[in-house]
């Protein structure tokens, strides 16, 4: 739910604010009768398994390594190079 306070709401009434947002509500800040920012709760982090990250990793699997992709660049344009 998003909620419209005043900056000196926010203010005076930080320690309910925070509340709100644990809570999951948004908040719209205004100064002068003027939207100005916004506050949103952070998404928690999620943590995943070894497993699951081998498993989203697996899709770059057949992709060729750095040495391999230089190795062709150098086959198709020669070997010019800056101070290497």
């Amino acid at each position: 739910m998003t909620k419209t306070i005043t900056q000196a709401e926010l203010r005076n009434g930080s320690a309910g604010v925070m509340d709100g947002l644990e809570a999951g509500d948004d908040y719209i800040i205004t100064r002068n009768g003027r939207p100005v920012g916004e506050l949103r709760p952070i998404a928690p982090r999620r943590s995943i398994t070894t497993a699951e990250l081998r498993a989203r990793l697996a899709r770059f699997a057949g992709l060729p390594s750095s040495a391999e992709e230089r190795a062709e660049v150098d086959e198709m344009f020669g070997e010019d190079r800056l101070d290497d």
